[in-house]
């Protein structure tokens, strides 16, 4: 018999706290042209479509993971 989900060991997080992340901003500072594909795709999956236009999410490990990738192309602020 399989135990809870309260009592699982593979649940880090309730919903509790998913529910109370913080929010960034993120802005895209310097331009991608010659830059690595994998940057490119990290910048158009973070929404950025144009320079010096925010997007905001929230900050999951996901989201902070491709900001940490990215870093020297964007600025991040917490909302």
């Amino acid at each position: 018999m399989w135990p809870s989900c309260e009592a699982s060991p593979f649940l880090k997080y309730s919903t509790d706290k998913l529910s109370i992340m913080a929010k960034i901003v993120i802005t895209q500072v310097r331009s991608a042209i010659n830059r690595p594909a994998r940057q490119k795709a990290t910048i158009a999956a973070l929404g950025i479509k144009k320079l010096h236009n925010p997007v905001e999410h929230e900050a999951t490990p996901q989201i902070l993971g491709m900001v940490r990738k990215v870093s020297h192309l964007i600025r991040v602020e917490e909302k």
